[in-house]
């Protein structure tokens, strides 16, 4: 999931993260349609799955959270990464 220039978020798949997000802030041609006018975009949250799949399953479940459940989704990853340092 990335946060938008306008602090929207955005959710979406990829196999390779560092250069999706490279795609999303410099590609007229491979970002997304909606990530496109709201530059840059910064990575908040990501999980990773073994296969498209489940992926997929796990991506749209995320779409169908509200922003507030994104949110929360963002805050407890960011406490429990603080937390292994």
């Amino acid at each position: 999931m990335v946060r938008c220039k306008d602090s929207s978020l955005y959710t979406g798949i990829t196999t390779d993260i560092e250069r999706r997000i490279i795609e999303h802030n410099t590609s007229n041609r491979l970002a997304a349609a909606y990530t496109r006018s709201r530059r840059p975009v910064v990575l908040v949250y990501k999980e990773s799955y073994s296969d498209r799949s489940s992926a997929l399953k796990r991506e749209y479940e995320i779409k169908q959270l509200s922003s507030k459940d994104k949110l929360f989704l963002i805050n407890n990853i960011m406490i429990v990464n603080a937390s292994e340092k």
